[in-house]
Formats: C-alpha cells, structure tokens, sequence
C-alpha cells in the first residue's frame, strides 16, 4: 500500500546503542517525523516509541509542538547525559556520533 512503512526484521542480541538514543537520533534528523516512521527506523514498536519521547519530554531532553496532526519536536542540545560516566556531555555530542548529514547521506548508503 502507499505510504505505508515497511517494518525491518527485529535485532536479537546486545547493541552499543539504546533505543532512548536512537528515537533521539531520528527525530534530529528529521524533527517532524511520525512516531510509526521512527518505530519502523528503530525496530521498535509505536508504543515503546510513545514511551520513550515521554521519558524524553519529562526529562527535559526534548518538547513538541501541535500543528493539527503533526508534531514538531523540538531537541535540547546542550542538555547533559543523565549517566554519570558521560559527565559533562551533551544531547549534541551524543548526537554527534549518531546523525550523518546530508553531504555523508548523498555518498554513502545507510547499512542494513
């Protein structure tokens, strides 16, 4: 059907990245993004989704706008990680590491 997300298959096993990282991620690249469409990036489901953008709403880690049926979320990037391990780091550099920009996106294919 049109428009409608296909669902990667799941990941089984440990990863370097958390799924709160990884919402983040995709929601910096692209801040209008459909909670169905980052599920679908991050293997995971809607309502996991929805859970962790209010885990990351509560905390102050990110906030979003209404425009009638779209959210426009909105990143604090100089907000610091809640770990103490990654003290004095911020959302940016988190960030950093894990959204390619546009120059890199056009050269190189995202791995699958």
């Amino acid at each position: 059907m049109p428009g409608m997300v296909a669902v990667p298959e799941s990941h089984t096993g440990w990863t370097f990245v958390t799924s709160h990282a990884r919402v983040l991620a995709v929601i910096a690249d692209n801040p209008n993004v459909r909670i169905r469409d980052i599920a679908a990036r991050c293997r995971l489901t809607e309502r996991a989704v929805s859970r962790i953008i209010a885990d990351l709403e509560q905390d102050g880690y990110l906030s979003h706008t209404r425009d009638g049926r779209t959210n426009t979320y909105r990143i604090e990037p100089d907000k610091v990680l809640r770990h103490p391990a990654e003290a004095g780091l911020s959302v940016a550099s988190l960030l950093s590491l894990l959204v390619r920009d546009e120059t890199d996106r056009a050269r190189k294919p995202v791995a699958q």
